[in-house]
């Protein structure tokens, strides 16, 4: 739900969504992704990386802060690369994260049960796929985006 309010002359949209991050980490054919642990929402769950920003954070620094806390490994937010809005009404944000692949993953065993490199077809087939991460696969899966490697 969108909120309009007023100050004087100024107009501000206030938007009352949650708001989540989304770390894409792409090379050559398949994307970084994890199984979440039993012990947060969405237990059990294969997505890609990410999380809330705090408040008062920018979103660029959430993701990144985000992919550190899960994976232990510093990536840098390249852009931002899509938007949308979960079925549970979460403003999601897509970023394109640049990393250095010799980097040793290091999952966070309170966040991250798995973690492994997966096909866009391997995704859109899993049966555990997270809804919101569905969207994005069928988004790029249809060309309605794009993915550079680098």
């Amino acid at each position: 739900m969108i909120y309009l309010t007023m100050k004087a002359h100024d107009t501000t949209i206030v938007d009352s969504r949650s708001k989540g991050v989304v770390a894409v980490i792409y090379e050559e054919t398949r994307f970084l992704v994890i199984q979440r642990s039993p012990d947060v929402i969405a237990p059990g769950k294969l997505c890609f990386p990410g999380g809330s920003p705090k408040p008062d954070e920018a979103e660029k620094k959430a993701v990144e802060r985000e992919v550190r806390e899960e994976l232990g490994v510093d990536c840098q937010a390249r852009e931002m690369i899509w938007q949308s809005v979960t079925p549970w009404d979460v403003a999601l944000t897509w970023w394109r994260m640049i990393w250095n692949p010799t980097t040793q993953i290091k999952p966070n065993p309170e966040e991250v049960a798995w973690t492994g490199w997966l096909s866009l077809e391997e995704l859109i087939a899993a049966d555990d796929l997270l809804e919101s991460n569905r969207q994005f696969l069928t988004a790029l899966q249809q060309g309605q985006l794009t993915l550079t490697v680098g």
